[in-house]
């Protein structure tokens, strides 16, 4: 008798989510998209989720609904809405939580954990980091093309048997995927990662590989990310700044087409996360009374650039 597949509503299903989704449906789990955006819903629904990588072009047909539209509970709710929107898509989404949910957050910035750990108790919230890029094409298509990994553990830092099951679910479906105790420092070295190049695409609109070609700007790309790994380490999290340097060097070299995700808001009029990025930094930098100038800059200009977007 073959196990039942792993059941994982991804809360938030726009380009990671949906990239997320088609490779857990390929490699066996029984994956539904949950999102508000109702032509990105509908779009898949009617013609699938079409996913270009590197491979070439494939079709993931799977369920996408709103959240009022779900009314299964679920073995994983896999949780990629942006930051600032966390609390209210979990609070549309409860009746999908029942009392053996796992929640899984991979999203970008600080203080996600916070907020699930006010949904489940914590030896069933697991976060992390991915460093996979993804982009929203349009309504039903999204791409993902370069490499990336994707790190997790428990938040209260205990082993869980469920660990070692989700890790087995990414795998199934491709993705690079490691259990890792010291994920804080794994989720640090990517808001570093961030920091720096999601914030100067928001304000540049430029792709990554355009960022990488201009020496000023890798310049700038690796000042912030240093800046980053300076507050970390103060702060007791012993994020390595090799391995950042290196991370933000790989991407703007092979991650050439990738829109960051926060200009991906930005030129949809969205509000970005810088706030959960650069801006938790320089608040913790305030803190620690170290001088960011850089990240605080960009910071500033980012939210210059979406004053009053919602």
């Amino acid at each position: 008798m073959t196990a039942e597949p792993l059941r994982i509503a991804v809360l938030g299903a726009g380009a990671m989510g949906s990239f997320f989704g088609a490779r857990l449906k390929s490699g066996g789990a029984a994956v539904t998209l949950i999102d508000v955006n109702r032509q990105h819903i509908d779009a898949v629904t009617a013609n699938g989720l079409r996913v270009d990588t590197d491979a070439g072009t494939e079709i993931a047909w799977l369920p996408a609904a709103t959240p009022d539209a779900v009314h299964d509970q679920f073995d994983v709710l896999l949780v990629f809405t942006k930051t600032m929107h966390t609390r209210s898509a979990l609070t549309g989404a409860m009746h999908l939580i029942g009392p053996e949910t796992v929640l899984l957050s991979l999203q970008n910035g600080l203080g996600n954990k916070e907020i699930l750990l006010g949904f489940a108790e914590a030896s069933r919230v697991l976060i992390g980091m991915t460093s996979y890029p993804a982009d929203m094409i349009g309504p039903g298509h999204v791409g993902s093309h370069g490499d990336g990994k994707i790190r997790f553990w428990t938040s209260d830092g205990s082993d869980a048997p469920q660990l070692g099951t989700i890790a087995a679910a990414f795998l199934a479906g491709g993705l690079d995927c490691l259990t890792d105790d010291t994920v804080q420092v794994a989720i640090w070295e990517k808001v570093a990662f961030n920091a720096a190049l999601n914030s100067i695409a928001a304000v540049t609109h430029a792709t990554v590989g355009q960022i990488g070609r201009l020496p000023e700007a890798r310049k700038l790309a690796h000042r912030i990310a240093g800046e980053v790994v300076i507050v970390a380490n103060a702060a007791g999290i012993p994020a390595d700044a090799k391995a950042v340097h290196d991370l933000v060097d790989h991407a703007l070299d092979t991650h050439l087409d990738h829109k960051p995700s926060m200009l991906q808001d930005v030129l949809a009029g969205r509000r970005t996360e810088i706030d959960a990025i650069a801006g938790a930094v320089v608040r913790q930098a305030g803190v620690l009374g170290i001088p960011v100038p850089a990240t605080e800059a960009l910071r500033t200009l980012v939210l210059l650039a979406t004053e009053g977007r919602a």
